[in-house]
């Protein structure tokens, strides 16, 4: 048998090269050359050519009218938290990325989905562990397991001849990293390794209709190890937040084309696995015994998922030359824009004062929606005054120092008023047309107006 041959295309240019070399020739980038396999074409046949190629009726043009548009079939995986991420349920012939640190709880929840689905056939295979290991966590965590099929194997080739022969409906790969293709003489875990086998992975779960969950490394800076082309080649882009010695774990979809981006899943790690939890708003709150300083409740939205959380402040003096801007949860670089909109605006200057910011939980907020609470927290704990213990807050600050609207501001004060608020501080544009009964809303147009309030 031939063998395969290769090719260096240059990450930078495109330049392909037949040898490898440390600095390209055409854009004079170095280390940018990564090994690809070269895929010869094959000539349709004459039999082909005289009755037509096999796929001329999927590949013709068609008008929009002719689609079938009728919904996917999804499959509950007997997780709740992990349907609402996937968009309701796992679509046939889907290919999902899970992503997370080490110990986080990757290989726990995909073996507790491939458990639960008795009633399809299932493969899960590993690269980093023997059978002996992954038969000894499924009995730690008591799972039925009398129809779940293991394989151990590395090499992508085999691992699909396998696939093929089995056919399971639900296949999964522990982990992308360890996986390696024939065809590439580079080590497993290298970018053209990763990206080669996930092709192959992703053309065989669109042929067969299998659903294929992949595992995946990340590095220490938090992102997926291995090319960003591989979040493109997927349909589902799972991570895992939160720190690994805590008990919840929060699973959020950054990428999906079968449900809502930026959904989130809330899990407890406990002795028989992960388990999701139904209110996660009352994890995230402290409900202090006594009013404090730099506390303040927030409605942020999750997907489609209002959710309560506590934004922490510390503001102290400080005592060197740079005042500190730290923040954990939010965006550190706006918390210093804010701080100078709060000066310019609301005449209250922290040019000497160290600001520490913190979202309770390990939750991250990207919305502007947190603007208004971080600022009336940082506030709180500058002046030593608490804020009221049953009051929400929720509003993005403008550089000319207005309140802007977020969105599905009335959905968020009704979570509010669910948990048992009564007084809540939103933006103007956000005012319900009726008010939550038992909630007394001031709206704010301008950050003035809400420092006035308060």
């Amino acid at each position: 048998m031939a063998k395969p041959k290769t090719q260096y295309v240059c990450t930078a240019c495109g330049t392909v090269h037949l040898k490898w070399a440390g600095q390209c020739s055409d854009c004079h980038e170095w280390n940018t050359l990564q090994e690809e396999a070269v895929i010869p074409s094959t000539p349709t046949s004459k039999v082909a050519q005289r009755v037509g190629y096999a796929g001329a009726e999927t590949n013709r043009i068609k008008s929009i009218n002719e689609i079938d548009t009728r919904d996917d079939i999804r499959t509950h995986t007997g997780m709740s938290e992990l349907d609402r991420v996937l968009g309701g349920g796992l679509v046939q012939g889907s290919v999902i990325l899970i992503g997370g640190d080490p110990g986080i709880g990757k290989s726990t929840i995909l073996i507790q989905t491939l458990s639960s689905f008795q009633e399809m056939k299932t493969l899960y295979v590993t690269g980093e562990e023997s059978l002996q290991q992954v038969s000894v966590r499924a009995q730690r965590l008591e799972l039925p397991t009398d129809k779940l099929r293991l394989l151990t194997e590395t090499c992508i080739e085999r691992i699909i001849e396998m696939a093929s022969v089995e056919k399971p409906e639900v296949m999964v790969i522990d982990s992308i990293q360890t996986i390696y293709t024939e065809h590439l003489t580079s080590a497993p875990g290298s970018v053209s390794q990763i990206r080669e086998a996930t092709a192959k992975l992703t053309r065989y779960a669109k042929q067969t209709n299998t659903a294929v969950f992949i595992a995946g490394h990340v590095t220490k800076e938090g992102t997926l190890a291995g090319p960003r082309v591989l979040e493109h080649m997927v349909d589902t882009v799972l991570y895992f937040e939160g720190d690994p010695g805590s008990r919840f774990r929060l699973l959020r979809a950054v990428k999906n084309r079968f449900g809502a981006v930026n959904e989130l899943g809330v899990f407890a790690m406990t002795d028989k696995g992960l388990k999701g939890v139904s209110n996660p708003s009352s994890i995230f709150l402290s409900r202090h015994e006594d009013d404090v300083p730099g506390s303040v409740i927030m409605v942020t939205r999750e997907g489609t998922r209002p959710l309560l959380v506590e934004v922490q402040a510390l503001v102290d003096e400080s005592h060197g030359s740079q005042p500190r801007r730290v923040a954990l949860g939010l965006e550190q670089n706006r918390m210093a824009m804010l701080l100078a909109v709060m000066h310019r605006h609301g005449g209250i200057s922290m040019f000497d004062q160290d600001v520490f910011a913190n979202v309770v939980g390990g939750v991250k907020i990207s919305e502007t929606a947190a603007d208004l609470p971080l600022m009336l927290a940082a506030l709180s704990s500058f002046r030593n005054r608490p804020h009221p213990s049953d009051m929400v807050v929720f509003g993005e600050i403008g550089l000319a120092g207005e309140i802007r609207p977020v969105p599905n501001g009335e959905e968020r004060l009704k979570e509010a008023q669910k948990h048992g608020f009564k007084r809540a501080i939103i933006p103007k544009g956000n005012m319900p047309r009726k008010t939550p009964k038992g909630m007394t809303i001031f709206a704010a147009q301008r950050l003035e107006e809400a420092l006035e309030y308060l």
